[in-house]
């Protein structure tokens, strides 16, 4: 019966962004029991953000394009039998007795509330999204100083501006769309800095014509900016935040193709906040923890390898979403949806793909998303002179406090000709992010002496998240579940464990 200890789900879906909740729903709808695991109290994830209901919004949806389609899969979740953790921080995932996995986490209130869950399944959804990547400058430590993303989900779930006057830099689509809301909302947005230009994009003239929404999306925030007034500057960077004990202004300078900043052509715009990003960067440490196999990306992240029903190297994990390459939110619910029915056929038989209209369907849009992703990727690659905007005194450990000096004399005293080498002289990337927010620059100035490409990181973590060592300590023990039955799609209160979970 299920629910017994024998009987573990059939899938269990990390991660209740747009991959996970069309995952969860699919195979859900297709018979299978299914557990979606997510760190935050609310499914949407990063895209589908929303404000918690205390503060009382009236209109979250005007934060959002595409919230029919959330709607669709929320109202879904709500009928299906899916079990919807909520507040669960996976950290690793095994495999037990050669058939099960079992998925490790922590829920509860940080400090003494935390308390360890662990889930059981017979097959495992990867979707656990991406985040942002973050290149240094001279300034970048300074408060005032905020994610590109970072900025976007303080307006999405707390109703929260950055600044008054905030300049929009860095590199990639996000940019467009956070200086949209942002504008929206009421901030003034002097500029948005893209350090590429958009003419890359006419190098893949097939992959346009198939992504129509594409141009859909970019013309609704062209005309956002437009209308605010906002102004768009292509091959430019943000090479210094100015400052005492904040932002006060940022230098702006010209960069050619490489990205390398042009000399004399620095220009001081004045602002409050800065919200920078460079991209995004999946997030496959539990993949990579199993030995899943990755991939090297156009613009220089790692990806997971997939195949044609996305799964992984690893039979019984599969993945969807930015796991196997960012290209956002509607190629992630397509792949997510692909994956729950292969996930259901691999389990219940290859009848419900064999001839499958769906599959066919769901199989071609993907393809045609991967390759405007792919698109996009190369058109949005940080350029190998981007270390050019480094001052031997800029921090690029904030964790650790190590400069872009230190490294380098790590590399040209020392020999260091890696990440790890580095990490070891200078303890860059020894901190609380364990190298989340360094790795990339940490890994360009290492290899390319001084100066480089960026380049994936091959570092594998056996912790996804960090994790107190009393949880560690505690999994010879009966694991406690902070969840109960209740309505699918919903946060569960707490009570008495289910069975499952053991």
């Amino acid at each position: 019966m299920p629910g017994s200890a024998s009987e573990p789900y059939d899938l269990a879906v990390i991660g209740a962004g747009c991959a996970g909740l069309a995952g969860a729903v699919a195979a859900s709808e297709l018979g299978l029991s299914v557990a979606l695991l997510d760190a935050s109290g609310q499914v949407g994830g990063a895209f589908y953000r929303h404000p918690a209901p205390t503060l009382g919004a009236a209109r979250p949806q005007a934060l959002h394009h595409g919230w029919s389609a959330f709607t669709e899969l929320h109202r879904r979740l709500a009928a299906s039998g899916v079990d919807h953790l909520s507040a669960h921080h996976v950290w690793t995932v095994a495999r037990e007795d050669g058939e099960l996995w079992v998925v490790h986490a922590v829920t509860g209130a940080d400090g003494d509330g935390e308390r360890p869950a662990r889930v059981r399944a017979r097959a495992i959804l990867l979707a656990t999204g991406a985040s942002e990547r973050q290149l240094p400058f001279p300034g970048w430590t300074l408060p005032g100083v905020v994610a590109a993303g970072g900025a976007q989900a303080m307006l999405k779930s707390g109703l929260v501006l950055p600044g008054k006057r905030v300049v929009v830099a860095g590199s990639g689509p996000l940019l467009l769309a956070v200086a949209s809301s942002l504008a929206g909302a009421g901030t003034r947005i002097p500029a948005v800095v893209e350090a590429s230009g958009y003419l890359g994009y006419a190098r893949h003239p097939r992959a346009l014509a198939v992504s129509p929404h594409k141009w859909v999306e970019a013309a609704v925030h062209g005309a956002a900016l437009l209308r605010h007034r906002v102004r768009l500057r292509t091959r430019s960077a943000v090479t210094e935040v100015l400052g005492t004990d904040r932002v006060e202004a940022v230098t702006v300078s010209r960069v050619d193709a490489d990205w390398r900043p042009v000399r004399g052509t620095g220009r001081t715009i004045a602002c409050d906040a800065l919200a920078v990003g460079h991209g995004l960067v999946p997030q496959i440490d539990l993949a990579t923890g199993l030995g899943c196999t990755t991939r090297r990306t156009p613009d220089g992240t790692r990806a997971l390898v997939l195949d044609d029903l996305q799964e992984t190297s690893v039979p019984g994990i599969w993945a969807a979403g930015e796991t196997g390459g960012v290209g956002g939110s509607q190629l992630a619910c397509t792949e997510g949806e692909l994956a729950g029915i292969a996930v259901a056929a691999q389990l219940c038989g290859t009848r419900l793909l064999d001839g499958g209209r769906r599959v066919r369907v769901l199989r071609r849009r993907r393809d045609r998303m991967r390759a405007f992703a792919s698109a996009m990727a190369t058109a949005h690659a940080p350029g190998p002179g981007w270390t050019g905007w480094l001052r031997d005194d800029t921090d690029v450990c904030r964790c650790e406090e190590v400069s872009a000096g230190r490294i380098r004399e790590a590399v040209t005293d020392f020999g260091a000709r890696d990440a790890r080498t580095v990490k070891l002289l200078t303890r860059a990337g020894m901190g609380w992010c364990q190298g989340r927010m360094c790795g990339a620059a940490v890994d360009c100035l290492a290899t390319g002496g001084g100066e480089g490409a960026v380049r994936p990181s091959v570092e594998r973590r056996p912790l996804a998240v960090p994790v107190r060592l009393g949880a560690l300590g505690s999994l010879d023990e009966p694991a406690v579940s902070d969840t109960d039955s209740g309505r699918a799609g919903e946060p569960r209160t707490a009570g008495k464990p289910d069975t499952r979970r053991a």
